[in-house]
Order: structure tokens, then sequence, then C-alpha cells
């Protein structure tokens, strides 16, 4: 599963999450992680995408989730962010 984290929105405080697996391609926003001060922190709303994508990966699995689009795999290796 590779997962593409898009901008901060700090009006919804959520960021923009593309995930994909082979041609199964998933979008759907995430809630940011914020420190105690109030600013958004990158690093744990980075992990806190890696579980949502555990779960994406069960419902893709599951036949739960509809298939957005299909790309080549050029596409989904650009801007990735990590896997899980």
């Amino acid at each position: 599963m590779r997962t593409i984290i898009g901008a901060y929105d700090a009006t919804t405080r959520t960021v923009a999450v593309t995930f994909t697996a082979g041609l199964f391609v998933h979008r759907r926003t995430v809630n940011a992680v914020l420190t105690d001060a109030g600013s958004y922190d990158a690093t744990a709303t980075k992990a806190r995408v890696a579980d949502v994508a555990r779960g994406v990966a069960q419902k893709m699995e599951l036949r739960l989730l509809d298939n957005e689009e299909v790309v080549t795999a050029p596409e989904v290796a650009i801007g990735a962010v990590g896997s899980g």
C-alpha cells in the first residue's frame, strides 16, 4: 500500500490522502495530529495515516471500497510518502 499525504488544511484540521494498492486507488481525508500547542505535527500525522492505511487495505481486500480510478505504475510512485 502506497500513501500520498497532501497538504495540511488548517480549517478542517485534516490532510487529504491517496491510498494506492496495485491499480486500486482510494482517496479520503484523515484527521491531522496536532501538538499540545495546536500546531500541525507532520510526523505524528504520518503515523496516523499508516494506521488508517492498514484499515483501508483490509477494506480493499474485502471489496468494501470502490476503486476510484485506474492508474499506471509510474503515476503511483510519484510523491509516495511511505508504505504500510
